[in-house]
């Protein structure tokens, strides 16, 4: 088999386009980690809006653009010269060995039952892990990004705790009132109904956008 027949012989011909444009283009050339965030988050997003269309060639499009954003930050990295650069290389490398640490059932010994522990085995390892690397026992809420959409978050936040073993009725914010606690509350339903509450949410924010478009359309009729 030829290299252009190996799968990802075509990450080769971005990284060298990337190179290209980050010498040759006026705009390319001065972005900078910071500027191209809100690019990162706007193409996750448009991502998932080609996923929930269920348009395969716009999804492969959008993800084209995420992957963009990966290879745009990690030529930023690759540029420092103050020991802290990195290259795609890198952070294909750094993927693929954590793949495999938190796939020992795959790349290893251990036998697994089914997705269930495989979970369970990758909650494991990553909390090892994150011992490893501060020298003492973490939180199992740690990592997750505060940044993120508030019913996101709240589904995360449960999710991690539910893994941990934390008692469901802290889902309900130990008797707290407010609309929040009670958004907080709800979202935990969702979950207790095997639902994504984030994906709910959207699509009915999809229905409300088709029903005012057509009530929009019946009052020019």
């Amino acid at each position: 088999m030829t290299q252009e027949e190996q799968a990802g012989a075509r990450l080769l011909e971005l990284v060298a386009v990337m190179r290209r444009l980050r010498r040759e283009c006026p705009w390319d050339a001065k972005q900078t980690h910071a500027t191209l965030a809100p690019h990162l988050l706007e193409e996750s997003y448009e991502a998932l809006e080609a996923l929930e269309s269920g348009d395969p060639d716009a999804l492969r499009e959008e993800l084209g653009d995420v992957l963009l954003q990966v290879m745009f930050h990690a030529e930023v990295a690759s540029e420092r010269t103050d020991g802290t650069g990195y290259t795609i290389d890198d952070v294909a490398e750094g993927i693929a060995a954590k793949l495999v640490r938190r796939h020992p059932h795959v790349f290893g010994d251990v036998t697994v039952s089914g997705a269930d522990e495989v979970k369970q085995n990758w909650d494991a390892i990553k909390a090892a892990e994150r011992e490893a690397k501060s020298g003492a026992p973490g939180s199992v809420l740690d990592g997750v990004p505060f940044g993120q959409p508030a019913l996101a978050l709240a589904e995360q936040l449960q999710r991690r705790a539910e893994r941990a073993g934390v008692p469901g009725e802290l889902a309900g914010l130990d008797g707290a009132a407010g609309l929040g606690a009670e958004l907080f509350a709800l979202v935990a339903r969702a979950r207790a109904a095997g639902l994504d509450p984030e994906l709910e949410l959207r699509a009915a924010a999809r229905a409300y956008r088709d029903q005012v478009q057509a009530w929009e359309q019946a009052q020019r009729s």
